[in-house]
């Protein structure tokens, strides 16, 4: 086992994204309790207060939840705040992350 040198932001989506992600998916509905996986986005591991982390980097969080969605971004909603983001998603916040797998962790740019 590996200690890996970066803390977590994970993000599982609210009622109000699913209600805006379910206008461009005709093939299935998605709701809150269809309880799927958080998204985990990889922050540095050494912070003291939640709050700078996330206004740092809720913007580009926002736009990577929208984009797996439609990648149109005249789709996307007008208003991008952190109101309507704390609104839009649950966040949990962690400082340890322990890697289980033994293989050499890949990084791909995106």
């Amino acid at each position: 086992m590996k200690i890996v040198n970066r803390g977590y932001i994970a993000i599982r989506q609210n009622k109000a994204f699913w209600d805006w992600a379910n206008e461009f998916e005709s093939d299935m509905e998605f709701t809150v309790e269809d309880d799927i996986d958080p998204n985990i986005y990889l922050i540095t591991e050494d912070f003291i207060d939640v709050e700078p982390i996330i206004e740092q980097n809720f913007k580009k969080i926002f736009k990577n939840e929208l984009s797996m969605i439609t990648e149109e971004e005249t789709d996307w909603p007008e208003t991008r705040t952190m109101e309507v983001f704390l609104e839009w998603f649950t966040i949990e916040v962690g400082s340890t992350v322990f890697d289980l797998d033994k293989s050499d962790l890949r990084v791909e740019k995106v």
